[in-house]
């Protein structure tokens, strides 16, 4: 078992402007992100999962209990940039993080604020723009590039700076199905070939369904964490929490519901949910 990159204990947070005795944004979170592990966070609107998301850097620190990454305590600022160097963070919108008017200057830009050697820039400028497929693009304007690439961009800005994890907080929020494919597929790969840890925020079932742990938050609080297999056959405690459940496992449920048919529900890949449809019928 691989020891925990990001670990939370009994994390409480609340913004300072919240009324006394008001809500708090998270209400006790304990988890382990394992380093190199796929993690996605799902929550309706609300749920707190983007504010947990700021506190993986310490963006935000908290209000009780405590964040660990890779053993320091986010509360400790002689710890803040070895914390940011671990953790890499990418947002919503790439424009509000793209930086300089050209793609490699822009993706040279971190680890030049962080004193990295010119030669060893050039090489992981390089290196970052390869491993998101923007490499043929360094010399391009980026305001030109469409919204999946520039998230593409702004993605390797974050390797360049050699993080051992990533953060992304709805990354795909912004962008069209085919900008939301490209950017989902560079943050698989990176986790499978560079074994960088990903931890990814998102609202989108089918991106929750491709990670390796699904953590699913509600009111401040996780309230289911396992398998995307196990965690998604919980139709009725999801929609509950105000989710729905990716088509297929929404499909093979419906089939469960009306015509009782006993299906399995952790067929999640349109291939999987086809070969049992096809099963059924052919059983006939």
């Amino acid at each position: 078992m691989n020891d925990s990159i990001i670990r939370t204990q009994d994390l409480r947070f609340a913004y300072p402007d919240t009324e006394a005795g008001g809500p708090s944004v998270l209400n006790g979170v304990n988890l382990d992100i394992e380093e190199g592990s796929f993690v996605a966070v799902l929550g309706h609107n609300g749920s707190g999962k983007s504010t947990l998301a700021k506190h993986m850097n310490a963006i935000l620190l908290p209000s009780g209990g405590a964040v660990y990454v890779s053993g320091m305590d986010t509360r400790d600022e002689s710890k803040l940039l070895d914390i940011r160097r671990t953790v890499g963070m990418v947002f919503q919108n790439p424009d509000n993080q793209i930086v300089a008017n050209v793609v490699e200057e822009d993706v040279a830009f971190a680890p030049e604020n962080l004193g990295v050697p010119s030669e060893e820039i050039r090489r992981r400028v390089d290196e970052a723009l390869k491993a998101v497929g923007m490499y043929e693009f360094r010399t391009h304007a980026p305001h030109l590039l469409s919204g999946g690439q520039k998230q593409r961009v702004a993605i390797a800005g974050v390797i360049a700076m050699a993080p051992r994890c990533i953060v992304l907080d709805e990354p795909t929020a912004m962008l069209d199905p085919v900008g939301r494919r490209e950017v989902l597929d560079t943050i698989r790969e990176l986790n499978r070939t560079s074994g960088v840890t990903v931890v990814l925020i998102t609202h989108h079932m089918d991106e929750a369904a491709q990670a390796d742990r699904l953590v699913v938050m509600s009111k401040g609080k996780v309230v289911a964490d396992g398998a995307p297999r196990e965690v998604f056959q919980r139709v009725e405690e999801l929609k509950s929490y105000g989710l729905t459940v990716p088509e297929t496992t929404e499909l093979l449920w419906e089939l469960r519901q009306e015509d009782g048919l006993d299906v399995p529900l952790d067929a999640l890949s349109d291939e999987e949910c086809a070969q049992v449809l096809y099963d059924l019928l052919t059983a006939v």
